[in-house]
C-alpha cells in the first residue's frame, strides 16, 4: 500500500516542484531563474531492466560518447558500459568490491574513475569511501574513506538528518560532494575532500536552500557550470573565480517527465544526459 501511495503521489509532487522550480530565495544570495526555453528536452535511449538495474550515476566512457553507469545500493558491485541509447556494451565485475550504497560517478582529468559509495538514507553509516579506478582496465582499486566534520550522532535526531550523498564531481584535484537532506531547512551541503587515497574529514564549504533533493553533479568540461540534479529539475550554476559556488549566477530546468531521475553527466559543455530508476535517458540540447 505504501508504494502504491508514494507512486500516486510522486508525479503531483513533481508537478508542484516544477511551479515553484524547487527553489527558493536564500540570504540575499539570488533564486534560481527558470530557462526552460533555453533547453529541449527529450528521451534519446533506454537501459534494458534485465541488463542495468537502477542506472544511479553516469560518466563518459570515451569520446565516442559511450557511457559507464552502475546499479543503486544493494546491487551487485558492477559497472555497465551503455551506449548514449541505452544499449549494454560490456560488464565491469569489481569484486570483491561491495555495492554498500553507490550513488554516482565521477572522473579526473588522467581519465581515473571515481566510485561514490556514500549513499546514507538513516544517516548512520561509519564506512563512508570513495573507489578511485585506473589502469588501462580500471581494475587498479584505491580507496578514500571520509567522515563529515559537522556529524557527531550516528544517526543525528531526524530533524538533523542531513549527511546521506548521491552526488559529486572531480576539479582541480578535489571531489565536491553535495548532501541530500532527509532532515529540516531543504539545505544542500557542499563538502570537499582532497581526490586520493587516504582517510579524511571532509571541508565544509558552502550551502543552499533548494526544495528537492539532490540526485546527481557534474560539472562542465570547461569548468565554467555545475549541474545538480533533483528530482523534476536540473540546477545550473556559474562557477565563478574566487568566489563560493552557490554566489553565481544559477538557474533551474523543470524535466517533470523524468520522473525519478538519478544520473547526470555533460556531455559538451552545455548539453548533458540524464537517466531515471526506470533506465529511460534524456539528452537536454541547449538552444543559443
Amino acid at each position: 500500500m505504501l508504494f502504491l501511495l508514494r507512486d500516486k503521489l510522486f508525479p503531483l509532487l513533481v508537478f508542484l516542484q516544477s511551479v515553484i522550480c524547487g527553489c527558493s530565495k536564500d540570504k540575499g544570495r539570488g533564486s534560481f531563474d527558470n530557462v526552460n526555453q533555453s533547453y529541449e528536452v527529450k528521451q534519446v535511449g533506454r537501459m534494458r531492466k534485465g541488463e542495468v538495474v537502477e542506472s544511479s550515476g553516469f560518466e563518459l566512457a570515451n569520446d565516442e560518447g559511450d557511457l559507464w553507469t552502475h546499479g543503486d545500493g544493494g546491487n551487485t558491485a558492477r559497472l555497465y558500459k551503455v551506449t548514449p541509447q541505452g544499449d549494454l556494451l560490456s560488464t565491469l565485475d569489481l569484486a570483491p568490491l561491495m555495492n554498500n550504497d553507490w550513488e554516482d560517478l565521477a572522473q579526473d582529468d588522467e581519465k581515473r574513475l571515481y566510485i561514490g559509495d556514500f549513499g546514507n538514507n538513516q544517516n548512520k553509516r561509519r564506512n563512508l569511501a570513495i573507489y578511485r579506478l585506473s589502469g588501462p582496465d580500471l581494475r587498479q582499486i584505491d580507496t578514500t574513506h571520509f567522515l563529515y566534520p559537522d556529524q557527531h550522532d550516528f544517526p543525528p535526531k531526524k530533524s538533523k538528518r542531513n549527511f546521506d550523498c548521491e552526488a559529486f564531481f572531480y576539479r582541480q584535484d578535489s571531489l565536491y560532494l553535495f548532501t541530500k537532506n532527509r532532515g529540516e531547512g531543504h539545505w544542500v551541503k557542499q563538502y570537499v575532500l582532497p581526490a586520493k587515497p587516504g582517510r579524511y574529514t571532509a571541508r565544509l564549504v558552502d550551502s543552499v536552500q533548494i526544495n528537492t533533493w539532490i540526485t546527481a553533479a557534474d560539472i562542465s568540461p570547461d569548468g565554467h557550470t555545475v549541474a545538480l540534479l533533483g528530482y523534476g529539475h536540473v540546477y545550473l550554476i556559474g562557477l565563478e573565480p574566487g568566489r563560493k559556488l552557490f554566489d553565481g549566477a544559477k538557474s533551474c530546468l523543470p524535466i517533470p517527465e523524468s520522473g525519478q531521475a538519478e544520473a547526470l553527466v555533460f556531455v559538451n559543455n552545455h548539453d548533458f544526459l540524464i537517466s531515471n530508476e526506470k533506465g529511460r535517458i534524456y539528452r537536454a540540447t541547449y538552444k543559443p
